[in-house]
């Protein structure tokens, strides 16, 4: 298969993809019109903030990129989904505490166009509590929900506070890169057996929509979570059924 036709196939297997290329900038309009053509009307389009607000101004000063990108991303009409901010671990020189990093993300989530969806990704684990959920509520922002070596997941969190900030779920299944990377760097089959961890996660978020009556679940897979992330998202949808 050539390469451009792999999302018109893939777009025949899944309904949704997460788009990292615009982490490292903005595509332009032609490129939308690309991707739209080779995909079926109700396909979506999730898409990750371009790192020089997320890592590199760390939302300050950059309201012009913020509003290029999110007017760009609208070329994708009904097919745009969640847009991802994926911050990095931060130092303490940028964010000492969990008060700093608030106080900068609280006032950026206030200007955040209501009709959009908006996701956080936190990788620092000590700011992951009732307090920083309960900000990312107050604005329908989802929390990213990930399994990861360095972030607990959602089954060893759910007794300490409420994981449901949105009115959708957001699911990253990311892995552990170092050690799978000792395996293999050739991403065509599963190499770790991730299975009893996917009934857990099958288990708390059939919780989570029957509890709260989510309407939207949008669920990705790294190929370092198990070593091939198609193969990972179809056996997380046969667990499901």
């Amino acid at each position: 298969m050539k390469s451009r036709d792999f999302l018109s196939y893939y777009a025949t297997q899944f309904a949704t993809v997460e788009v990292d290329s615009t982490f490292y900038g903005c595509p332009s309009a032609s490129t939308f019109n690309n991707w739209s053509a080779r995909t079926p009307e109700d396909f979506i389009f999730s898409v990750k903030i371009p790192q020089v607000i997320s890592h590199e101004k760390a939302l300050v000063d950059c309201d012009s990129e913020f509003e290029e990108f999110v007017k760009t991303m609208d070329f994708l009409g009904p097919k745009l989904g969640p847009i991802l901010f994926q911050f990095p671990l931060f130092d303490r020189w940028k964010f000492p505490k969990q008060d700093s990093f608030l106080g900068v993300l609280a006032p950026f989530l206030k200007k955040l166009p209501t009709d959009h969806k908006f996701v956080i990704e936190i990788r620092n684990k000590t700011w992951l509590d009732a307090r920083f959920a309960d900000v990312l509520r107050e604005h329908n922002v989802g929390l990213a929900l990930t399994d990861t070596s360095f972030m607990p997941r959602p089954w060893e969190l759910k007794e300490k506070f409420d994981l449901v900030t949105a009115d959708f779920l957001y699911i990253r299944w990311l892995g552990d890169r170092k050690r799978i990377e000792k395996q293999t760097t050739t991403w065509d089959k599963v190499i770790v057996d991730r299975e009893s961890d996917l009934k857990k996660w099958v288990d708390i978020l059939k919780e989570m929509v029957n509890e709260r009556k989510i309407r939207k679940l949008f669920a990705y897979a790294n190929n370092h979570y198990e070593g091939f992330g198609p193969a990972t998202v179809k056996r997380f949808m046969g667990l499901w059924e």
